[in-house]
């Protein structure tokens, strides 16, 4: 982390902002663009007879373990600068087993090293962003590290898409270096808590007496004094106690968020295909589809566009949603899925195999479909970082404590919500391909 010293107290840095926010944004991108990267190129990681869905699975799992146990399992304070390498080093890792074995064992063990250190930086970053976001006044951090998480699903399929010709040892072998981009941000370019005003740090989030407390705190370098200050640990009751009032009011929003979009992504989308459009009649969707396999690519690249579009809208400075409309996202996702489904079963505008009528709706439906997911992620961070402190222990480290916890243990809701969906989305998506062909439309039964 970059020292501020000379910076006095309350008189933030001219750069300080710009750099938290560059650094933020670098972490989501870093942190998610490898488990990107794996997606897109799941069909050169594993044999022509293997289920695509074990790609997913060694993805996502390995990230909700550590989402789940982490910070039930972790005593004390975070030491920052030591998560980052821990996290780093496993990313290297994990793509370079991918990248050197022809074995599908060994390369399913490098994805889910790999996914191991993306669930656990995504917790790392979501509670670093509280030593800046406590005050509501600056979402700097939480803001700009949602955004580039948005952001990896469209750079991490570009990337794969320029590397993919090179194979996969080479392609995969060059991601493998991007995560050394994070320990060089946080010790170079990320600004120290202290270099902005106090103003922006609660009561609760008031700087520790030693300096090297704080420099302990922020991964920032130690001055090798000893911290006077002498604070108990959150205990498994008090870790209780913090994450059940968010069990409804942000965990179970996030899960059904997530369950209903990636089911739709991995079970509905793959069959919403129709005919090769002609330049006559569809001039415009001719230019983008020049097969029945380039719809898919399609539906994926709106998504991911209107993901990180609804996640950067507090780095854009638009206003939170507010905390009672929470679950809205989750309701307008549920009604997406049905819509989508009986598209697939049916067809919504026309029953005729041939029609591209649904083509602008199901574009559309695809487009809300990523804010809804967008907007529940960034936001229901953002509220939880945001409630204050319940705990009647005194002393500012206990209160850091618990915000840290807060943050970390709703992270997952969205990963579990992932990891059901990649269950529900195999017999979903034969289900429906065999609905089209009993109409006519045999389509997907081709791809």
């Amino acid at each position: 982390m970059a020292s501020d010293a000379r910076i006095p107290q309350g008189s933030p840095s001219p750069y300080a902002r710009p750099r938290l926010s560059l650094s933020f944004w670098t972490f989501g991108l870093i942190n998610n663009v490898l488990y990107v990267i794996i997606l897109s190129a799941a069909l050169d990681l594993v044999p022509p007879s293997t289920p695509k869905g074990i790609i997913a699975f060694a993805n996502i799992a390995p990230a909700m373990v550590s989402k789940v146990v982490w910070p039930y399992a972790l005593k004390g304070r975070i030491r920052y600068a030591q998560r980052v390498w821990a996290c780093t080093l496993l990313s290297f890792a994990g793509m370079i087993i991918v990248a050197a074995s022809p074995s599908l064992t060994l390369r399913l063990l490098g994805i889910s090293l790999a996914s191991f250190s993306s669930g656990l930086g995504e917790l790392t970053w979501l509670q670093l962003s509280t030593l800046y976001n406590a005050s509501g006044d600056d979402r700097r951090g939480l803001g700009y590290f949602a955004s580039g998480t948005g952001a990896a699903g469209l750079v991490g399929a570009g990337l794969w898409w320029v590397l993919r010709g090179l194979g996969v040892t080479t392609g995969v072998g060059i991601s493998s270096v991007l995560p050394f981009t994070i320990p060089l941000t946080y010790h170079v370019l990320l600004p120290a808590p202290s270099s902005f005003p106090p103003s922006h740090n609660p009561p609760s989030y008031a700087p520790l007496p030693t300096s090297s407390e704080e420099a302990e705190d922020t991964g920032a370098e130690a001055s090798g004094l000893e911290s006077k200050v002498v604070s108990s640990s959150l205990s498994g009751a008090d870790k209780w106690t913090l994450v059940r009032p968010l069990l409804l009011r942000y965990i179970l929003p996030l899960f059904c968020v997530y369950t209903f979009e990636y089911t739709i992504n991995q079970g509905i989308g793959p069959t919403l295909v129709y005919p090769v459009p002609t330049a006559e009649a569809h001039p415009v969707l001719a230019r983008i589809i020049n097969s029945v396999r380039d719809y898919y690519p399609l539906w994926q690249l709106v998504y991911q566009t209107f993901v990180f579009l609804s996640r950067s809208t507090l780095s854009l400075g638009l206003p939170p949603l507010p905390a009672r409309l929470l679950a809205l996202p989750s309701f307008l996702q549920a009604l997406i899925l049905l819509l989508l489904a009986y598209e697939s079963f049916h067809g919504l505008l026309s029953s005729d195999p041939a029609s591209l009528a649904a083509v602008p709706l199901v574009f559309a439906l695809i487009a809300l479909e990523g804010t809804c997911g967008g907007l529940a992620y960034v936001n229901a961070f953002y509220h939880v970082s945001q409630e204050s402190s319940i705990s009647t222990t005194p002393g500012p480290h206990r209160r850091k404590q618990e915000r840290e916890f807060r943050i970390g243990s709703i992270g997952f809701g969205d990963t579990s919500g992932i990891l059901l969906a990649s269950l529900l989305a195999m017999p979903a998506e034969v289900l429906l391909c065999d609905a089209q062909a009993r109409r006519g439309k045999m389509i997907c039964k081709t791809l």
